[in-house]
């Protein structure tokens, strides 16, 4: 496929968040907040060193596309939560979720207008192009996420407050677009459970008007601490708690649950987790078979565990993307991690990108490519 000036057979990426060094998270990161500094600022260089340092294990494992890393937080919801609703003009307090895998994550309060109250990702796209040759990849937290994390104190309905947050990621998204990154991705890690009414019109919203980034959206199942998801039968209402003792026959493949409903949204790449923490699950590639991508789509498969300790070997990296191979042709193929590294060592992800790297050079040799 097409990355950067030059094709790439099965290109390689990480997704999502990566571990920090460890300097940045004791310190530095609790003063910066997405604005720039001025250029004697001791948290604008902190945070564009931390950066090179994420770059610097990307580029010597050999990663086709580089990411910012999400270096915005010192944990997770940091990362993919909190710092959005700052920069929105929330107010950070509220419940906790009353969403099962995320309950750990208390809601924001919006009790004003949602907009853009100064850059959310561009400081992070002029580091990376600053930092790298490479083909780059700028990654955003998706709008159902965001409004479904919303203590709403404001808007009258989901849908306002969808589409206000939609237009506020993609007031940043074109100025990043315009920055000439290659990749822009949105993550909607709650798309398997339900699509809220207006999930794909918030997405399109937020990706309205890109020009020169390919937009990929990346799904996962499970939370970030390693819960799987429970997936209810046909029986259940949206957004229903389910009670699993109730399933009536055996457990619908969580493929189904995003494709092809997920081709409805306006991008080029789909990134599922899938043959990782999953690879004991195939039904995900016979929905791929019975529901084949459309012509201006490509597909990115995870195939690193994060979840595990355990550093895959080249040759099991190689023998999972063989088995894609069975359902995806080559050059419509990318690989990735399942989704971020964050919640294990930075040495053991040094590790698991080198191993994503390896077992595709083994598979690109084996296809002559």
């Amino acid at each position: 496929m097409r990355v950067g000036d030059r094709e790439i057979v099965i290109p390689t990426s990480m997704v999502g968040n990566y571990p920090n060094p460890r300097w940045w998270d004791a310190g530095p990161v609790r003063n910066w907040t997405g604005e720039q500094y001025p250029p004697d600022s001791f948290t604008e260089e902190a945070f564009e060193d931390a950066i090179g340092s994420l770059v610097a294990d990307q580029e010597r494992a050999g990663l086709d596309i580089v990411t910012d890393g999400r270096v915005q937080g010192d944990c997770y919801s940091e990362q993919a939560v909190y710092y959005y609703h700052r920069r929105l003009g929330y107010d950070i307090h509220g419940g906790y979720l009353g969403f099962p895998i995320y309950s750990r994550l208390h809601a924001g309060t919006a009790k004003q207008e949602i907009k853009r109250r100064g850059p959310i990702m561009v400081e992070q796209a002029r580091a990376l192009k600053r930092l790298t040759d490479r083909p780059t990849k700028i990654q955003y937290t998706g709008p159902q996420v965001l409004a479904q994390t919303t203590n709403d104190l404001h808007y009258d309905n989901s849908r306002d407050r969808a589409m206000a947050i939609a237009a506020a990621l993609n007031e940043d998204i074109l100025e990043v677009d315009a920055m000439g990154v290659d990749f822009i991705q949105l993550d909607e890690f709650t798309w398997p459970y339900f699509y809220e009414d207006w999930a794909i019109e918030a997405f399109n919203r937020a990706v309205q008007g890109v020009q020169n980034a390919q937009v990929i959206v990346h799904v996962c199942w499970g939370n970030w601490g390693g819960t799987p998801a429970y997936m209810p039968d046909d029986t259940a209402a949206a957004g229903e708690i389910f009670d699993l003792t109730q399933r009536k026959g055996p457990e619908p493949s969580a493929t189904a649950s995003v494709v092809p409903k997920s081709y409805e949204a306006d991008i080029s790449v789909l990134n599922l987790e899938n043959c990782g923490r999953r690879s004991d699950d195939a039904s995900g590639l016979d929905v791929m078979k019975n529901h084949p991508l459309p012509d201006n789509v490509t597909f990115w498969a995870g195939v690193i565990d994060v979840k595990s300790t355990i550093t895959e070997t080249a040759e099991q990296v190689a023998d999972r993307i063989e088995r894609l191979l069975e359902y995806i042709p080559a050059e419509r193929l990318g690989v990735t991690t399942d989704c971020g590294l964050i919640m294990i060592q930075r040495y053991i992800a040094q590790m698991k990108l080198h191993a994503l790297v390896e077992g595709t050079e083994l598979v690109r040799k084996r296809l002559g490519a």
